[in-house]
């Protein structure tokens, strides 16, 4: 990239289209072959004429400093919004809508990670932290999260609805809220906590457990170190 002399690192890196949040350490190099040494530099740095700056990729998994990963997503990843709560049991924010200002508000309040697929909401200097979403399709956009977030997979304890937690329901408590077939089909039921939806492995069942085991595929890959 051509550089003023000028610019900040920020500046040159988020000219070529590319968020801040997409890149990893900024590594001056001994292009004088003086020392030999590199150091890390922080994006306000402004190099010099003929220095050089190694731009490193975003190290996976990726740590966020308050813990496990919580999640808010924009309104274009819906279907991934369901995924993290399903699969890995994720605390996951999903509105379909909220302008931007309000989603980096939310994000700095709750310290979620936001998610999503617009270079410029990622380029707003107030959001603390957020990540580009790889992959059209729910099921590369969800195994590109999981394999950048060091998430502990909880799968079949968080409401795809509305994020609360899900407890064991027994079907006494719940059949009055059955139609007739469940009520005669199933008899496990758990339920959300917070707006009372009834959960059982139904017709889906196949293709949620397909996810599921895919998702725990991915994460024993990356604990073994495996590419």
């Amino acid at each position: 990239m051509p550089h003023d002399g000028t610019s900040s690192l920020v500046h040159v890196v988020q000219s070529a289209g590319i968020p801040l949040t997409e890149v990893g350490a900024l590594v001056l190099e001994d292009t004088a072959g003086n020392s030999g040494e590199e150091r890390r530099v922080e994006p306000s740095y402004r190099p010099e004429a003929g220095r050089t700056v190694r731009i490193e990729p975003v190290v996976r998994p990726q740590r966020v400093p308050d813990g496990p990963p919580r999640f808010l997503l924009d309104v274009h990843l819906g279907t991934l919004a369901r995924r993290l709560r399903l699969v890995a049991g994720a605390d996951t924010a999903y509105h379909n809508d909220m302008d931007d200002p309000a989603l980096v508000e939310q994000a700095n309040a709750e310290r979620r990670v936001l998610l999503t697929q617009d270079r410029g909401l990622l380029m707003r200097r107030q959001l603390w932290m957020g990540a580009y979403v790889r992959g059209s399709r729910p099921d590369d956009q969800l195994a590109d999260v999981l394999d950048r977030f060091d998430l502990p997979l909880a799968p079949w304890t968080r409401c795809t609805a509305c994020n609360g937690l899900l407890a064991d329901a027994p079907k006494t408590e719940v059949e009055h809220l059955l139609r007739p077939g469940t009520r005669r089909t199933y008899d496990t039921f758990a339920r959300c906590r917070d707006c009372g939806r009834v959960y059982w492995r139904g017709a889906h069942g196949d293709r949620l457990e397909a996810l599921v085991a895919e998702a725990a595929g991915t994460a024993g890959e990356r604990e073994a170190g495996t590419p």
